[in-house]
């Protein structure tokens, strides 16, 4: 499986999605003012706290920026070519491959079609306008990184902000002073609040080994044992220990990079609790 689309065609997508520019742009204003008008003001880049404060920062913003471009670039999952379903595997008994009118082919368990990138993407979350690109089955570590350190960031801008605002001496009453700081107190909380929301939904669906689509059907069928007297659990959950490092790999000082992927599968096969 083709796990990277070309440069070019990535930088074509880059360009031609105003979402995703927004994205970067929304990501280096954050950086600047953060280290050039916050730290600089509260500490000074010239002063020891200062720089480690910088360095500090422009580490998390590089992985943030490292893990977004990973995510962007990486073909989420397209289903193989030679790909057919086989009815006499015991592992995808109960998981029946569909057919998908679209693509003229039959499509895997956990597999969707996307309206917008116009193809079946594996083990499909959702599509991500923010990177111009499907979350799913190939990109989904390197998006939940960049989540990570995003939401990491906004908290360390945010605390920056705060001693800047309450520890030095600011003339609020020039009217542009007011302004500037006030956006960015909003900003930066809005930030803290969606980011760091979106972080703690994909923790929750990744200790249950569950898509954002899979968590809706899930919903109704939540609603129907219960109503049948059954309990539920979803069919893919594996444990939260193995959910995780089937996502983001075995070896724990890896599960950072966004490119030690090379534990991933085809995609096409995953392991039934209910069978």
């Amino acid at each position: 499986m083709a796990r990277r689309r070309g440069a070019a065609a990535a930088l074509t997508a880059a360009l031609s999605s105003p979402a995703l520019v927004a994205a970067v742009s929304v990501m280096a204003l954050g950086y600047y003012s953060t280290v050039f008008v916050f730290l600089d003001h509260w500490l000074g880049l010239g002063t020891t706290a200062g720089a480690a404060h910088a360095a500090a920062f422009s580490l998390v913003v590089a992985a943030c920026f490292f893990s977004f471009l990973c995510a962007a670039a990486e073909d989420p999952g397209s289903v193989p070519a030679a790909f057919s379903p086989d009815a006499e595997d015991p592992q995808v008994q109960g998981l029946k491959s569909r057919y998908c009118d679209k693509c003229c082919m039959y499509k895997p368990a956990r597999t969707h079609h996307c309206k917008v990138c116009k193809r079946c993407v594996l083990k499909m979350d959702h599509h991500c306008v923010w990177i111009n690109n499907c979350v799913g089955y190939a990109n989904y570590k390197p998006f939940i990184i960049c989540v990570l350190n995003a939401t990491i960031g906004s908290l360390y801008a945010s605390v920056i902000f705060v001693y800047d605002l309450l520890q030095t001496g600011h003339n609020f009453d020039i009217l542009y002073v007011k302004i500037i700081h006030i956006l960015a107190g909003v900003v930066l909380f809005s930030l803290c609040l969606t980011i760091g929301s979106l972080l703690c939904w994909h923790i929750y669906l990744m200790c249950h080994n569950m898509t954002t689509i899979e968590y809706r059907e899930a919903v109704r069928a939540k609603w129907l044992a219960k109503k049948s007297g059954q309990n539920y659990r979803h069919r893919f959950d594996q444990g939260t220990r193995k959910n995780i490092q089937m996502i983001m790999g075995t070896n724990v000082f890896c599960w950072l990079c966004p490119t030690a992927t090379g534990y991933l599968k085809d995609g096409t096969e995953f392991q039934n609790t209910n069978n």
